[in-house]
């Protein structure tokens, strides 16, 4: 096993295990009413603040936990076994916001933009993805002009997540379309800023308690402080960001997975059929064996992206990995959770139900399955060169 794993550091032992306590204990005692009501969580935002998961990797010096990635991917996978909505908002703020930040600011942005949402104090949302332009960032539409005292900004994104509460959005605009993906910025608006709406909240299948919104911006002014980085330079913080991103949903699919497999094991050692518990059935036993082999190769996929990303070193295809791999076992354990409860799975009063709508949005955002295929069969063609 490598240093700094699970399995040889007592210290993530014990973080995996208080944060699989408080989960259980807090959000899971909550999520089927979160998910009834598509209620966003706001006390236990606060909570995930107050206990510094909402910017685990951000040192201490500007609000944060000053964690590594492989314990943020720990603490990820317990949050969302317990709740995929909390999960994803807390991956949000983390992945998508503090480290792109922490990345590419100044000193002054970073006091300004990162200590209040690595404090858990303030929230951050990402906003990339365009109406018509998903999987291909380097099309998006969305324009930024330079003008006096900052920048205006005209454009709609869209499937925002946080993006109804979030007080500040990493927003990228092209200030020349025609140079494609290097006339790309990052800005770090303010959503009280004169111009910006949230237009549209989507009734979606599963993580019903976090928002995925629409955004619309008319003529939105930005100081030139709130410039993120150079000009031309937010594509290759968008594609940076979206690494690690890749490594909070893959760890937010394996919370999803556990959430159902464990449902699975208590399920078949209680319920009967022909006179004794179902887990008696090889059928059922093939089932858990699968479950249990998938989840653990998955988990083993995203620590050791995240141990790459500790180390400094690249780690965009294993990331890819990473998250296809958890979020493709996540959706084959919560249906494989459903068939081990039967009818009884097919129900809300049983938790594979949610599992499973929440376990399908894993293979769609931050890169879609076929998106992560591209991205590592492009880099293994890329070692031949």
């Amino acid at each position: 096993m490598i240093a700094g794993w699970p399995e040889t550091d007592e210290t993530k032992k014990m973080l995996f295990e208080e944060i699989g306590n408080f989960a259980q204990s807090e959000i899971a005692t909550q999520a089927a009413e979160l998910d009834r009501t598509g209620n966003f969580p706001t006390a236990l935002v606060k909570q995930l603040g107050e206990m510094g998961l909402m910017g685990m990797m951000v040192p201490d010096a500007w609000g944060g936990a000053d964690m590594d990635a492989v314990s943020y991917a720990m603490a990820m996978e317990q949050i969302s076994s317990a709740c995929a909505s909390t999960g994803v908002i807390m991956s949000v703020n983390n992945s998508l916001y503090c480290q792109p930040v922490l990345d590419f600011a100044t000193d002054e942005q970073k006091e300004k933009y990162l200590r209040p949402m690595a404090s858990g104090k303030k929230l951050g949302a990402f906003a990339l993805s365009e109406p018509g332009h998903g999987s291909d960032p380097a099309g998006l539409e969305c324009s930024a002009k330079k003008v006096d005292g900052g920048y205006l900004i005209n454009g709609s994104k869209n499937w925002i997540t946080n993006g109804r509460e979030a007080d500040y959005v990493l927003t990228f605009a092209t200030i020349d379309k025609s140079k494609k993906h290097k006339g790309i910025c990052c800005f770090i608006v303010d959503t009280k800023l004169k111009g910006f709406q949230v237009n549209k909240l989507e009734d979606k299948l599963g993580i019903k308690a976090s928002s995925t919104a629409s955004l619309f911006y008319d003529d939105v002014l930005v100081p030139e402080d709130a410039l993120l980085g150079k000009e031309g330079e937010g594509f290759k913080i968008a594609m940076s960001t979206l690494d690690g991103g890749r490594i909070g949903i893959a760890a937010q699919a394996l919370g999803i997975a556990k959430c159902a497999f464990e449902a699975s094991k208590r399920f078949a050692s209680e319920r009967e059929q022909f006179g004794a518990p179902i887990a008696k059935l090889q059928a059922i036993q093939f089932h858990l064996a699968d479950m249990a082999t998938r989840l653990q190769s998955a988990r083993l996929l995203t620590w050791h992206a995240a141990h790459l990303k500790d180390q400094g070193m690249k780690f965009t295809k294993q990331a890819a990995m990473a998250k296809l791999a958890a979020s493709e076992a996540a959706m084959w354990i919560a249906t494989k959770a459903i068939q081990v409860h039967g009818g009884y799975g097919y129900t809300k009063e049983y938790v594979p139900e949610r599992n499973f709508r929440d376990a399908k949005i894993t293979e769609i955002y931050e890169g879609t399955s076929e998106i992560q295929r591209l991205v590592i069969a492009a880099q293994e063609l890329a070692e031949l060169a």
